[in-house]
């Protein structure tokens, strides 16, 4: 591993700190893009206007319409955590703006497969809706958004993904409406906002038509603050409607953006921002709270790693499994004893889950090892099929092994969809460099037929295709990346913040840097410099234990997943955490590599 350091704008340090922001804050700012204190403002009159969003303002007359006429809407969801929270954003929003009659209706992993679908078309309609709506999903569901119109409903597509590509050019469903960032002739800034921020979006919308149809005859600002104006409130006439405020729903914004482990750019920070702030006050949904507690975690001291580590995962487990039903019940409930309860199953669910992911991480690894000659490199891209992996879980591992060997790697397991037992679903994910749906594009072109489906992005991509064609996918896989690959790129790289100053090695610092908003494209602060080690011990027998000397201070350490003993002095990159013990709060080093 190659351990670099970002580089730091001086001027924007300076800037930064000359507005009051703590020097190391200001360091760490500056280094990933932030030039001025006002980029750092999340007040939501900051939020990018939904007016810029394509197809927003279109959605929200649609949507007026059909609650005006008291028609039936039916969200479909998708099956992951951003999916989950999109959906259940988009039933508590419409019913707080007035909607009657919503339901939800979210695809089986196994037998629907992803998005609308013409068989899932079929069912919204036996169940009586005239307005279909997606979410986190559609944009490439020519099929199900066709069958749909046809039998007589319309169609408001929301999503964040890529469209399909036909002959090198875009093509969209015939939707009624299409709300996607992603889209063409979109000028909407975050390309990467989730599912679930383009639906909280379309509700902003949705509400700015209300108002001006002249559904609300108070508006929330008027019932808010001082006793006295709420007394005036009280005394207005019962006909009065008040504008429903929507900042309710931001704690599971907040949610399924982190899980969704998109670009943190600073529109998407700004809504996690707002959702962390209300969980942190107790505003929180119930079955939100239930998975705090189910996790071990305190809502008081919410930060994303608990939406991506904590929450996010026992979502997901839900629909890897079982049944995203679960999660998204788990959301929508208002019922605390119903939320622990349900929060409790999806523990349960996430527990499962790890064990399976365990043992197939453990054959998927023993999988490539039998691929890698000794004190020979790895192939330049790694696919693995076994007969007893789970579908559900293929991801998550391909995942850990991409991570392990630093190449783009696919995991397969068989189709349990009745009927498709031939099938093979795989899932892959990528390396800075390697543009995972592109290769599965060129595959396609040189091997027509090889994949029955397949779409992605540039990191995260899936695939379904015959079983008698696993060896030459793999083959078709490694030529490409014997192409598009190079050395230097297949060497792993750690981008870190630099040496720590040991008078920023405070608990009190820890704390402060936690609270801040981290994630995807606005990594968490990590440390690098050389250190000496004192001592290392296995513990759990797969993590190491370390004391280490930090510029001459001792410090604890710990290594999460790696049992292979260290130097007596090397170059560690590292995040900051504390414990707690017998009431005093100290910091340690929370390893994540080396350099040696």
């Amino acid at each position: 591993m190659k351990i670099q350091v970002r580089e730091v704008p001086p001027r924007s340090v300076w800037a930064l700190q000359q507005a009051g922001i703590h020097p190391l804050l200001a360091q760490l700012y500056a280094a990933r893009g932030v030039h001025s204190v006002d980029e750092l403002d999340d007040g939501l009159g900051r939020l990018l206007p939904p007016s810029s969003l394509r197809g927003a303002l279109e959605a929200a007359k649609l949507l007026a319409d059909v609650m005006a006429a008291g028609k039936k809407i039916c969200v479909v969801a998708d099956y992951d955590c951003d999916g989950a929270t999109a959906c259940a954003v988009a039933l508590r929003g419409l019913k707080l703006l007035g909607a009657q009659h919503v339901t939800y209706l979210v695809p089986d992993r196994v037998t629907d497969g992803y998005g609308l679908t013409p068989p899932i078309a079929e069912r919204v309609k036996a169940g009586g809706a005239d307005l279909l709506v997606t979410v986190d999903n559609g944009i490439a569901s020519m099929d199900g958004v066709a069958r749909a119109r046809a039998l007589g409903m319309q169609v408001l597509v929301t999503d964040h993904h890529l469209p399909a590509l036909k002959d090198g050019l875009v093509v969209l469903p015939e939707a009624d409406v299409i709300v996607n960032p992603n889209q063409p002739g979109c000028s909407f800034e975050s390309k990467s906002i989730a599912g679930v921020g383009v639906m909280f979006y379309v509700l902003l919308a949705l509400r700015a038509e209300l108002r001006a149809r002249g559904h609300y005859t108070v508006r929330p600002e008027l019932v808010e603050g001082q006793a006295s104006t709420l007394r005036q409130a009280q005394d207005r006439p019962s006909s009065a409607r008040t504008e429903p405020r929507l900042d309710s729903l931001l704690p599971l914004v907040a949610l399924g953006t982190v899980a969704d482990v998109v670009k943190l750019d600073a529109n998407n920070r700004r809504l996690v921002a707002q959702g962390l702030k209300r969980i942190r006050a107790g505003h929180l949904p119930a079955g939100v709270a239930g998975l705090f507690t189910a996790a071990g975690r305190q809502a008081p001291a919410a930060t994303t790693f608990d939406f991506a580590f904590a929450l996010g995962p026992r979502i997901n487990a839900a629909g890897r499994l079982s049944d995203m039903t679960l999660g998204i019940e788990c959301l929508l409930t208002d019922d605390a004893a119903r939320g622990e309860e349900l929060a409790k199953t999806l523990d349960g669910i996430n527990r499962e889950r790890r064990d399976i992911e365990a043992g197939m991480r453990e054959q998927a690894q023993l999988a490539a090892d039998a691929m890698i000659d000794e004190d020979e490199e790895p192939p330049p891209a790694i696919a693995i099929f076994d007969p007893e992996f789970h579908e559900g879980v293929v991801g998550i591992v391909a995942s850990r092994v991409k991570d392990k060997l630093h190449r783009p790697t696919f995991v397969f397991a068989a189709s349990q969809a009745p009927g498709k037992e031939h099938e093979l679903k795989g899932s892959g994910r990528s390396i800075p460099g390697f543009h995972l749906r592109d290769a599965l594009d060129l595959m396609t072109k040189r091997h027509p037929g090889v994949m029955l489906r397949f779409g992605g992005h540039a990191m995260a991509a899936g695939c379904t295709i015959a079983e008698e064609n696993f060896e030459l996918f793999e083959q078709a896989l490694q030529q490409v990346a014997h192409e598009w690959l190079d050395a230097a790129t297949l060497t792993r790289r750690m981008d870190t913040d630099g040496p720590l100053a040991p008078e920023y090695r405070r608990a009190d610092l820890v704390d402060t840097l936690h609270k801040e908003v981290w994630g995807q494209g606005f990594a968490a602060p990590t440390f690098s410099e050389i250190v000496e080690v004192v001592s290392q011990r296995l513990v759990g027998e797969k993590h190491l234990a370390l004391k280490l000397k930090h510029q001459g201070q001792p410090v604890d350490g710990i290594w999460f997943g790696h049992t292979e003993a260290l130097p007596a002095r090397v170059k560690l990159a590292f995040r900051l955490d504390a414990d707690e013990w017998q009431g005093v709060k100290r910091v340690r080093f929370l390893v994540e590599g080396a350099e040696i």
